[in-house]
């Protein structure tokens, strides 16, 4: 393997990692958003089966809202923790002024995050899926879009 090769691999990895860091944020503050703010979960899901938590019942219309503002809520926290991860840890930051920087990382995540959003919102009002299962089709379509615009965008490659 060429050393350019393990270089990207290298970085891959720690991407994925800061991610997944950036991830398990955005499902903790999900989850507390969704049981104690806006009601958006259900007996179902794997957070209130695991932790036993007692919920609210909601049809799957105030659902679908709740979740997308958790998601929202969310987003804004776990979405600082990728930035500050990213610059730390995978990327070199200086490509725009820091400001600009910031601006665009949301700007990017944040079209990622509300078609995943839309999605999520989607699943949950027009096929009642587990709001577990609609957060992580939300969650997919967001890492699908965010490596290559960071990368090639944002940062110095």
């Amino acid at each position: 393997m060429m050393q350019t090769d393990a270089t990207a691999l290298i970085q891959f990895v720690k991407y994925a990692l800061a991610g997944g860091l950036a991830t398990i944020t955005q499902i903790i503050i999900f989850h507390l958003v969704g049981w104690k703010l806006f009601p958006a979960l259900q007996e179902k899901d794997h957070a209130v089966q695991f932790f036993k938590l007692s919920i609210e019942q909601v049809d799957d219309t105030r659902r679908a809202r709740n979740s997308m503002i958790a998601n929202t809520m969310a987003f804004l926290v776990a979405n600082m923790v990728a930035y500050i991860t990213n610059i730390l840890w995978v990327f070199e930051s200086g490509k725009y002024n820091v400001v600009i920087e910031i601006l665009l990382f949301y700007a990017v995540s944040g079209v990622s995050v509300f078609l995943g959003t839309v999605l999520m919102g989607i699943l949950i009002k027009r096929f009642g899926m587990l709001t577990t299962y609609a957060f992580c089709a939300n969650i997919f379509t967001a890492v699908m879009i965010n490596y290559a615009m960071r990368k090639f965008f944002i940062f110095q490659g």
